[in-house]
């Protein structure tokens, strides 16, 4: 029934975006044309989405049909909901029309007017253009965005301390070594102190990271280190396997991928960065995330030995563990970095004006930076991209965080 609904609904859109075509082109090559390539298009699409192979994973084609579902399918759902607004319109002025005494020759409604599919096709390139230049060029759009944190209990040397988050590589889906290299020489041009990586290394598979090893390998270590944390992604559970044993073992190939790119790899553990005689503590958990979502993160576990008093920043992939487990905590976190939700790859950011993307109905905290009285969430919007190939309005992330002491300049 799902399927059947989704098969109708797309060949609504489909009707009505050949309508405005066919309003607007006499020439019956053009409509021949459009009809060709849109059967085309649409039967790569399906053939794609049927012959799915969760062994397999995303490959380059799976996500080329991805990305031409939403580049096409976008667009003209906006031309059928402005011919389909058009059409009530029609119909009302037919009924107006029936009981009028004045007689008319037309038919019952009147026919479409040109204006209105111009105007359709015209907004509805505005997405087109968005989608097209987020596939070919905003996926590697890669953005420094800075903040400064202020705490009144930060440890005094640790005033102006600098870490570096990058989160959710994704490296199955990478296809470009110039613009990735680009990416990583982006972060070795930054000054910081710590680099902290949390989580979705793979897709699904340790392999898909072999061609990129070399290259994060090169990613710079600071003074106080590389650390990282596991994301849901990076437990293989989006794939099917031959057995239990064959998947245990991929996860563990994955675990070993991170001390080979210079990362060491937190498993509901902390550790202490010193900075004289003063410390500040490192926690990281694995994934946890509120619905379907994994829940290997243990928090108790990662901080046991903790006291309150101690100044704590926390890895957790999935920003639902800060609403869910982390405020309801005992112990203060300080600062809680996390990734996961990519910021959906697609939404509209105005700093100071607007931030929205749909994914803010799916999670409270989607992007960037969240405070519930002294304590603070980082959600980075992601290194690489997954599912759909491009990125629009939502660009790829690397963050860098100062930490103040609170009344210092």
């Amino acid at each position: 029934m799902r399927w059947l609904i989704l098969l109708l609904i797309i060949l609504l859109v489909e009707f009505y975006a050949y309508q405005a075509i066919r309003t607007l082109f006499q020439n019956p090559w053009i409509r021949r044309v459009y009809r060709i390539f849109s059967v085309l298009i649409l039967g790569f699409i399906v053939y794609q989405f049927f012959n799915f192979d969760r062994k397999v994973g995303q490959t380059q084609i799976f996500l080329m049909a991805t990305g031409l579902l939403l580049l096409v399918y976008i667009p003209k759902t906006i031309v059928a909901l402005f011919l389909l607004m058009e059409d009530f319109i029609r119909l009302y002025s037919g009924i107006l029309r029936k009981f009028s005494s004045n007689k008319i020759s037309e038919g019952f409604m009147p026919g479409r007017r040109k204006f209105v599919s111009t105007m359709a096709l015209g907004v509805a390139s505005i997405p087109f253009l968005s989608i097209l230049y987020g596939i070919y060029q905003g996926r590697y759009d890669f953005r420094v965005l800075k903040q400064t944190l202020f705490f009144e209990d930060l440890p005094d040397e640790f005033d102006g301390f600098t870490l570096m988050q990058i989160s959710d590589i994704h490296s199955g889906s990478f296809d470009n070594p110039k613009k990735i290299q680009y990416g990583i020489d982006l972060i070795n041009q930054q000054k910081f102190d710590l680099l902290v990586f949390t989580g979705d290394l793979v897709n699904n598979f340790a392999h898909e990271m072999d061609d990129w090893v070399e290259m994060f390998s090169g990613i710079k270590t600071p003074k106080f280190g590389k650390y990282s944390v596991l994301g849901n992604h990076d437990y293989g559970e989006y794939s099917i396997w031959d057995s239990e044993e064959q998947k245990a073992e991929n996860l563990k190939k994955i675990k070993e991928i991170h001390p080979r790119i210079g990362f060491q790899l937190l498993l509901n553990e902390h550790i202490s960065l010193k900075k004289g005689d003063s410390e500040i503590k490192l926690v990281g958990v694995e994934n946890w995330g509120a619905g379907r979502f994994q829940k290997y993160g243990d928090l108790a576990k990662a901080s046991e030995g903790l006291k309150n008093e101690d100044f704590k920043i926390l890895l957790s992939h999935d920003p639902s563990h800060w609403d869910e487990q982390v405020l309801k905590s005992s112990l203060d976190y300080h600062l809680t970095l996390s990734g996961h939700t990519h910021g959906m790859q697609f939404g509209i950011e105005i700093p100071g004006l607007v931030k929205w993307s749909p994914v803010k109905y799916m999670y409270k905290r989607w992007a960037g930076l969240y405070q519930e009285g002294k304590k603070y969430l980082y959600v980075n919007r992601g290194f690489g991209y997954h599912a759909y190939p491009g990125r629009v309005g939502i660009w790829p992330e690397i963050t860098l965080i100062e930490l103040k002491k609170k009344g210092n300049v």
